[in-house]
């Protein structure tokens, strides 16, 4: 296992005819990391997690949680795992006590009155203990959701697009558990479609394209390694104003919205990249700077933006 919690060894899963589902991934999670995966649709993340967690088989390879085989001897490892699904929805006619109740008599697992409250105390549903689940909000359901998911003290915690359709509030609300769940031991494995909640949660980070890992870092190494770290903002030059600042030797792009970004390879070539575009004639209507993120990187490394469909199988 080479110290690591989960391992992946050269992974294949191929769909006949000639569908390269996962094609030859490697990869190990050590004890108490948040990892993201992330990808475009049809990148192999879904294939690669339901391997993990028992659901699905694949064509050659190993994937080994706690040095166990998951294809051979999941079994052994199920109670040591929790499972967040995307497409989660709470017993509708239960209140969150019991469907606590409910969901631990599948684990064989007795808890009292005070350990319900307590659960459900963790991941701040309280206060509508006395709510049928078909009443909770989205963001209420998700932490019903992974409040059922906590009932077997998992080592081992996966969420898929745990934030899914929730408003800002919620999300952050859900990062403060999800941060939490980690400061207390547990490893988990993140999917989401939101760079951002990657680029925040996340310790470790690996992108698929087309079945094959093509970067794997910590969000800060792989922003340093893949983009560059600033940008200067234009904002209604248009392309006129983009030929011209081109003529001036500056490198240039033009985002989807029509903005100019100018990128900045070091602090030190700000001034000198400013001193430039302040004797062109410019219609700005705006111009800041800002700090390139983890969905640029994926944009430069993909192709494309990562859209909130691209985690579905």
């Amino acid at each position: 296992m080479h110290g690591a919690l989960i391992d992946v060894e050269n992974l294949f899963k191929h769909y006949p005819p000639d569908v390269k589902a996962v094609d030859g991934i490697s990869f190990e999670i050590k004890s108490g990391q948040i990892f993201s995966m992330l990808g475009p649709n049809g990148a192999g993340k879904t294939t690669t997690v339901e391997i993990l967690e028992g659901l699905r088989n694949p064509t050659s390879g190993t994937a080994t949680i706690f040095g166990i085989d998951v294809t051979r001897d999941y079994s052994k490892i199920r109670d040591k795992v929790g499972i967040l699904p995307q497409n989660f929805e709470p017993f509708d006619e239960l209140k969150p006590p019991e469907a606590v109740e409910y969901w631990a008599g599948l684990y064989d697992k007795k808890m009292s009155r005070k350990d319900i409250g307590r659960l459900l105390e963790k991941v701040n549903l309280t206060g509508r203990k006395n709510s049928v689940s078909k009443k909770l909000s989205g963001g209420e359901k998700r932490k019903l959701g992974i409040a059922l998911s906590l009932i077997n003290e998992p080592e081992v915690l996966f969420l898929d697009e745990p934030t899914t359709g929730l408003d800002p509030k919620a999300r952050r609300d859900l990062w403060a558990l999800i941060q939490d769940i980690r400061k207390k031991g547990t490893t988990v494995f993140l999917t989401t479609h939101y760079l951002d909640e990657a680029e925040k949660l996340a310790d470790d980070v690996a992108i698929m394209h087309k079945g094959k890992i093509i970067a794997r870092d910590s969000p800060e190494k792989l922003i340093r390694k893949h983009a560059k770290l600033t940008v200067i903002v234009l904002v209604g030059i248009g392309p006129d104003g983009l030929k011209e600042i081109k003529r001036r030797g500056i490198e240039a792009t033009t985002e989807a919205d029509g903005d100019i970004l100018v990128p900045v390879n070091d602090p030190s070539e700000m001034r000198t990249i400013f001193q430039k575009l302040s004797g062109i004639e410019l219609n700005v209507k705006d111009m800041y700077t800002r700090r390139q993120t983890l969905e640029d990187v994926f944009l430069d490394l993909v192709g494309a933006k990562m859209e909130e469909g691209d985690l579905k199988p």
